[in-house]
């Protein structure tokens, strides 16, 4: 079959589609022809060399995908051969097909598209923890998200506004202001420079947001602080970009709550992935949340799709089509 490797770490030329073994399904697994592949930061930092340390090389990347079950390993009984199915975390999905464990895999809905349900899944259940475990957004609360038209942003936009939360996105070109602003956003500040705090401030009447979702790497940090209103909370979250470095806690202003989100512990059991996954397949059916796919590649594209998602050009999700 064919499958995307990484060579060693590097820029987006270390990938190359080649010939693969075909997988089996062993004891619990599912055999899975794919049809959609998403494309996330989370790539990018393995392909860097950030993460997968312990995997060596070469290896199949991707992690997050859609498609048909082909064949179930011995002890599966909870699919059959046909069924349509997707996945958050499972490395090896820049493939044609690939082995799955059973319990990382959720049913796809008729009415959701393949593109679709490998889109939503790793930014929509990131999303979903953000917003409804991490930082449950209440009614009238302010929320500033920054990267507001990428993928991720523009579902926790979504997400924020129908419990009733308002908006202020961050997005660094007025071409992607006007797409955070249909996905609900109620201010979006066009700032590529990270100076947005006095702006956050002035919308707030100088008090502040409940609540920042920042994943946009050390430079925005000190100004997520500022944007914040007493007792706030900052969602800190994606390892890509870095971390702010070292942090003395006692230098935190007005008594503040900051935090790591992972999206992992919002669906650490099968019956948790299924439950939230459910939840988001069910909104966007409902016309509540749509996702944006920004482009298709080709498998044998994935490199010009991660130079697209570096050079923050890329307007929600991208996904690779084998």
């Amino acid at each position: 079959m064919k499958a995307v490797i990484m060579s060693g770490p590097g820029g987006p030329d270390v990938l190359q589609l080649t010939e693969q073994p075909e997988p089996v399904a062993g004891p619990g697994q599912v055999l899975v022809e794919i049809a959609a592949a998403g494309v996330n930061f989370m790539d990018i930092g393995a392909r860097r060399g950030g993460l997968w340390k312990e995997m060596p090389n070469p290896k199949i990347m991707g992690v997050e995908g859609a498609g048909r079950v082909l064949a179930l390993g011995e002890g599966v009984t909870e699919f059959r051969p046909g069924q349509r199915v997707a996945w958050v975390y499972a490395p090896g999905s820049y493939a044609e097909r690939i082995a799955i464990p059973a319990g990382s895999l959720v049913p796809v809905p008729d009415d959701i598209d393949d593109r679709t349900a490998a889109g939503v899944m790793m930014q929509g259940l990131t999303a979903s923890h953000f917003a409804t475990d991490f930082y449950p957004v209440q009614p009238g609360d302010t929320a500033l998200v920054h990267a507001a038209a990428g993928g991720l942003g523009l579902l926790l936009t979504q997400i924020i506004k129908s419990r009733g939360g308002r908006v202020i996105g961050r997005v660094s070109s007025q071409e992607k202001a006007a797409i955070a602003r249909q996905a609900g956003a109620d201010h979006v500040i066009v700032d590529p420079a990270g100076t947005f705090a006095d702006e956050v401030l002035k919308l707030t009447g100088g008090e502040g947001v409940d609540v920042v979702y920042d994943g946009s790497g050390p430079e925005t940090f000190a100004g997520s602080l500022a944007s914040l209103r007493r007792s706030g909370t900052f969602c800190w979250f994606g390892p890509v970009l870095g971390g702010p470095g070292p942090l003395d806690i006692m230098s935190l202003p007005k008594s503040i709550k900051i935090g790591y989100a992972v999206f992992a512990d919002h669906i650490h059991t099968p019956e948790l992935l299924r439950r939230h996954t459910a939840q988001l397949f069910e909104w966007i059916s409902r016309g509540e949340m749509r996702v944006h796919i920004d482009a298709a590649y080709p498998l044998a594209e994935a490199a010009g799709a991660h130079a697209a998602m570096e050079s923050r050009a890329t307007k929600g999700k991208l996904v690779l089509i084998p």
